[in-house]
């Protein structure tokens, strides 16, 4: 990598954007005018997330919100709980848990050590924070969490917009399911285009793993019109449907939630992924950034 370059507007006391070279790209943190100490952090010119620092429980990107509505479902409001983030970004999710449930332990595993160090200098963690932020490969850290010691595991994994082929086989799931404590839960933040193959494939992975599971998704990307996000949710107790349900449709951008014989008919028979069959997820098309 070439020298690293931050700027600033200088004296002005408004912030500029950040650019700088991390090992997965370029990365850029562009100031929200709109919100004092907010930013978008993007890597090759795909948005990856957003932080804003005065209000960390603010979400702006439609999925995190989906993610959001998992953490607040996931135990008893405001109850702490023992999370891991596969992919971090600017560790978005990891400061609305600790907003949200003060008293937390959350482990994040991000693979692109400069981008972590970029993200901790310029947009700092709160002190009082129980994150630790470790840069390996997902899976092998996930492989370090101790059995059974996660009430949440969030897979929020891409590489040049993709989601590597090692993290959607059942081989992955086994090791999530090893991770998380009876009644625990895994979110997925998976991106899909049509005809969705990707998709189905992830929920017949999931569901060989998993007796519960819901996907929440905008209706244009489940009836395949357009390249978009969807969250798969999976427990083996009981998830909260209909709450699930309320709160995703009464998002800005109203979600659907698919579960049971729906679900089941929408993967159309799509079988499990396994290790030899894996591949990463599709690219998106260059006018999804646009």
């Amino acid at each position: 990598m070439g020298k690293s370059r931050s700027t600033r507007r200088a004296g002005a006391g408004t912030a500029e954007a950040v650019v700088e070279p991390v090992d997965g790209g370029l990365a850029e943190l562009i100031p929200d005018r709109d919100r004092a100490r907010a930013w978008t952090l993007l890597i090759d010119g795909a948005p990856q997330s957003y932080v804003d620092l005065d209000d960390p429980a603010y979400l702006s990107f439609e999925y995190q919100r989906r993610l959001g509505h998992v953490i607040d479902l996931a135990a008893p409001a405001g109850k702490p709980i023992q999370a891991v983030h596969l992919g971090g970004g600017a560790l978005t999710l990891a400061r609305y848990v600790a907003a949200t449930r003060p008293r937390s332990t959350q482990q994040v595993v991000e693979f692109d050590a400069a981008l972590v160090q970029l993200v901790r200098r310029e947009l700092p963690l709160d002190p009082n924070a129980r994150i630790r932020v470790r840069s390996t490969d997902a899976r092998a850290g996930l492989a370090k969490v101790p059995e059974g010691w996660a009430d949440l595991v969030v897979a929020d994994v891409f590489s040049g917009a993709r989601t590597p082929a090692h993290l959607t086989s059942t081989e992955f799931l086994d090791e999530v399911r090893r991770t998380l404590r009876p009644g625990g839960i895994y979110a997925a933040n998976l991106a899909d285009g049509p005809p969705l193959a990707h998709l189905r494939g992830q929920i017949a992975t999931v569901a060989a793993r998993f007796t519960e599971l819901a996907l929440i998704a905008d209706p244009t990307v489940l009836r395949g019109k357009r390249f978009g996000n969807a969250v798969l949710v999976a427990s083996d107790h009981p998830l909260p449907f209909a709450e699930l349900t309320r709160r995703a449709a009464s998002d800005p951008h109203p979600g659907r939630l698919q579960h049971g014989r729906e679900l089941t008919d929408f993967t159309g028979g799509a079988v499990p992924v396994t290790d030899t069959s894996a591949v990463a997820s599709p690219a998106p098309p260059p006018s999804v950034f646009r």
